[in-house]
């Protein structure tokens, strides 16, 4: 039997983000075809060590700061111990790093997916005469959006005609098992049965701005004493997040939950998804929200445009307008039959346009075109 071609998958770290999770599932549903092995330049983080319990080789390369040309030697040494033959680097800085692990050779090609970008985003000469001096023929460009795709040519100098879109996808299905109990994850999570369940499931990074989503919540307080909102995440801005919520005195209407495994769960027993990110590519969990039957209320940014259709499936507010936020949730809290028809036609859109089965099956395109080039 002819063995596996080995996929390296170059990432920051696997703690659990859009990226991390995405490149997780890929080697898990494609792996009867392939071999995974994983590159983590600074963290490895629970995915790392789940993948690690399943047998996947996971290495961490331990970046220092500023330009590590160690961490290059190491990632080209793993290529060559695993026998890699193809490698997709996530996001910009590992990209970078396995352009340069590879310098002037032209194997393994190199899939370069960019999910997100950073904020604020300008072109830097330096980095697109790197680009265009280092991307090869045989390497391919992904953006998980329009807006991405977008910025990929602005302010990386790649041609266009480079830069495929492929959308990120959710498993629809993985929210239509039994019907979920809400009164009863309600009490869990200390909601009552008929308290306004706002959701907001992102990492605790300052590029989701949790800041606006607690002064949205004290505004919606103000004249709904029902409403709660859900924090589901980990990450660096916790501590100014609990800071946050004691400052504007919301602590009644605000619940932090941490990193839970049963989002889906959670989704259900939830009224509505919130999203106040300064800076998005396609966010997974908004993906999941509609999947799971929610109305998103969320900024206008990045690719959020692409997934949220104003009046269809949701509502859209500029990036930190705590006062158009609110107003968005109120609207539908006190519209429970728009709530559930953009909750239906999001459902529908998730499954249409944002199917992990059919990202899977793009994705293992590539692979075997970039394989037989």
């Amino acid at each position: 039997m002819k063995p596996r071609p080995t996929i390296c998958q170059v990432l920051h770290s696997l703690v659990v983000g859009g990226a991390e999770v995405l490149a997780a599932r890929l080697a898990r549903r494609l792996s009867d075809r392939y071999r995974f092995v994983f590159a983590c330049l600074d963290d490895l983080g629970p995915l790392g060590e789940q993948l690690c319990e399943e047998g996947f080789a996971v290495e961490l390369l331990d970046r220092k700061p500023g330009r590590d040309l160690g961490c290059m030697r190491r990632l080209a040494r793993l290529w060559r111990r695993e026998h890699v033959e193809l490698i997709h680097a996530h996001q910009y800085t590992p990209f970078f790093y396995a352009m340069s692990a590879r310098a002037w050779r032209g194997r393994p090609p190199i899939l370069f997916t960019e999910h997100g970008r950073w904020f604020p985003d300008y072109p830097r000469r330096k980095r697109i005469f790197f680009n265009r001096m280092m991307l090869r023929r045989t390497d391919r460009v992904v953006g998980v959006g329009r807006s991405v795709r977008q910025a990929l040519i602005d302010n990386e100098g790649i041609p266009g005609g480079r830069i495929e879109v492929i959308y990120n996808g959710v498993d629809a299905a993985a929210f239509d098992g039994q019907a979920v109990d809400r009164a009863a994850v309600r009490r869990e999570i200390g909601l009552a049965a008929d308290d306004l369940a706002v959701i907001q499931v992102a990492r605790l990074d300052h590029l989701k701005d949790h800041a606006t989503a607690v002064r949205t919540i004290q505004r919606v307080a103000g004249r709904r004493k029902d409403v709660r909102l859900v924090l589901v995440g980990e990450g660096p801005e916790l501590e100014k997040i609990e800071a946050e919520i004691r400052n504007r005195g919301v602590e009644p209407y605000v619940c932090l939950l941490g990193l839970r495994h049963d989002v889906d769960r959670l989704l259900r027993a939830a009224d509505l998804f919130l999203l106040t990110s300064i800076s998005e590519g396609i966010p997974v969990t908004a993906i999941e929200a509609m999947a799971a039957g929610l109305p998103v209320v969320s900024t206008d940014v990045g690719g959020l445009a692409e997934i949220v259709e104003p009046d269809r499936t949701g509502l859209l507010a500029p990036s930190g307008d705590d006062a158009a936020l609110a107003e968005a949730i109120l609207r539908l809290a006190d519209d429970g039959p728009l709530r559930e028809q953009l909750g239906r036609q999001g459902r529908r859109r998730a499954e249409d346009i944002f199917s992990e089965r059919k990202m899977h099956a793009t994705y293992a395109d590539c692979y075997e075109e970039m394989l037989r080039d």
